[in-house]
């Protein structure tokens, strides 16, 4: 049983989750009726394949397959592209902020993170009571299931504000009917869980055990969860200790992130598992659906052609500066040769100025499967560095952090001063800004952006200011592109989570 693969073995769980409406298959690939609560939860291999059940949640629609990948449409990097009309019209709605409760992006999110959720709370009830395990190996699968609770958690509290708030599986429907608790709270559970998932975890892994969560992937998503809120103290701190501590450095070249011969690498803090060989048109299994997805539309340059969602904005791309290495990693332009030897066109469908991602392009792993198995980072080394930049400012150590993100796109030696690439407090007016942008480039289709702007709420760099200024400028190129108010701040809630739970409020303007 390898956390590569993340295979959830032959057997059942009983996840408790928040509502009976979440409709998710529960990997059953032998009979259900022969595991059960009370024959499983016995031994260590039982105890490893509940921990690896939650980990396969990040694989599927509800996550990193679909529904984070709307986050960046709603930000200033990306639009839906696709066919047009009613192809992605979940991402659309998105898109032009005319988001309705029935949006299928914001109910994956939901759904998906609280399946996750549930299988947490299972292995932190039932995996404390396993006696035939080794103890390091218990310890690691409770620090395991704190860390993706904690992830999970960050998710629904970011997308949707106050969400519901369940430490234990409910034990009756009447339970799971939970009302929303107040934002604050989540993250006080998160940092709770990511605290102490770092004194559970171990530091590294080998073998087999390669891409499960380690104290250094805890460290880092608290260091993200206290920059979010402005704890700029703590993020400091915590993105000190991976930098000094983790035995992480930057690859010298920026696409070696994106490779899955370097996959769980050098850089790497924390990866969403996948492999490829189901060839099944399917978002909730174990191959990545964004090759094929982001993919140049009708290219043929994928096994399914190239659906070309997620299409870079024009202003996005003409916003790399000169020389900027993460360019051809991130973005296929006009001209740009395919593997097959042609040339990207001037117009694709769904992209009239001809770009499409290429961050997760693998092309044709092989003819007959659809799928791809290139890993998706969510925490990575460079990200530290600039959460640390953002937290203490233009101040030396500040202006050194953003430093190496810059020389690394800039191409030249990251650990090595140089005048062209670095900012200094005479070129920079605008310190904040400057970060940001760094972000919006190094991160560019890592599913940030729009948690970004969410975060700088009315001010200059925030969601509103941004969107409206973008939307006026799409408009000089004949697009039109609908602007958010400050209720697009949040999702809205599911309508079909409310249907079966009485106790779920609306959040405002929905």
């Amino acid at each position: 049983m390898t956390i590569t693969k993340y295979t959830c073995g032959a057997f059942l769980l009983s996840l408790g989750l928040l509502t009976t409406s979440c409709g998710e298959e529960f990997l059953e690939e032998s009979p259900s009726d022969q595991i059960t609560d009370a024959n499983f939860y016995k031994n260590q291999t039982d105890a490893i394949q509940a921990v690896t059940a939650a980990y396969s949640e990040l694989t599927k629609a509800g996550q990193y397959n679909s529904a984070l990948w709307g986050m960046d449409i709603m930000a200033d990097i990306s639009t839906t592209g696709g066919g047009g009309g009613s192809d992605g019209i979940e991402y659309t709605q998105l898109d032009d902020y005319n988001i309705p409760t029935t949006n299928a992006i914001a109910q994956q999110l939901w759904q998906g993170s609280y399946i996750g959720v549930g299988r947490c709370n299972i292995v932190l009830q039932k995996v404390p009571l396993i006696t035939e395990i080794d103890p390091a190996i218990q310890k690691r699968s409770l620090g395991e299931a704190q860390f993706l609770r904690a992830k999970y958690y960050f998710d629904l509290v970011r997308a949707y504000g106050d969400v519901p708030l369940v430490t234990v599986p409910p034990a009756s429907a009447a339970e799971a009917n939970v009302a929303r608790s107040p934002a604050a709270d989540v993250y006080k559970q998160i940092e709770q869980d990511l605290k102490d998932a770092i004194g559970n975890l171990p530091a590294s892994y080998s073998g087999g055990d390669l891409g499960r969560a380690t104290k250094w992937a805890a460290t880092g998503l608290l260091a993200k969860v206290y920059i979010t809120q402005g704890n700029k103290a703590g993020a400091a701190e915590q993105a000190r200790a991976v930098i000094t501590g983790s035995g992480k450095s930057l690859w010298a070249n920026y696409g070696d992130n994106f490779k899955t011969a370097n996959e769980n690498g050098k850089e790497s803090l924390f990866e969403v598992q996948y492999i490829n060989g189901r060839n099944e048109y399917d978002r909730n299994n174990v191959g990545s659906a964004l090759n094929e997805f982001l993919g140049p539309r009708g290219q043929n340059q994928t096994p399914g052609s190239g659906y070309g969602f997620d299409i870079p904005e024009p202003d996005f791309v003409n916003g790399y500066l000169a020389g900027d290495t993460r360019k051809p990693v991130t973005i296929w332009m006009p001209g740009d040769t395919y593997p097959d030897g042609t040339k990207n066109p001037a117009t694709l469908g769904g992209s009239p100025f001809g770009y499409s991602c290429r961050k997760w392009f693998v092309g044709k792993v092989n003819t007959n499967i659809w799928d791809s198995p290139l890993n998706v980072p969510v925490l990575r080394l460079a990200e530290m560095y600039l959460i640390l930049a953002e937290a203490v400012g233009p101040t030396p150590e500040g202006f050194e952090a953003i430093n190496k993100v810059r020389r690394r796109a800039l191409g030249v030696d990251y650990n090595t001063a140089n005048a062209t690439a670095d900012l200094n407090a005479s070129n920079t007016p605008d310190f904040t800004a400057a970060v940001l942008r760094e972000r919006k480039y190094e991160l560019a289709f890592e599913f940030d952006r729009w948690f970004d702007l969410k975060r700088y709420g009315g001010t200059p760099y925030g969601l509103v200011a941004v969107m409206t200024a973008q939307s006026a400028y799409l408009k000089t190129l004949g697009i039109n592109r609908g602007v958010p108010t400050a209720n697009n701040l949040v999702l809205p809630i599911p309508q079909s989570e409310r249907d079966v739970n009485p106790n779920l409020t609306q959040n405002p303007g929905y």
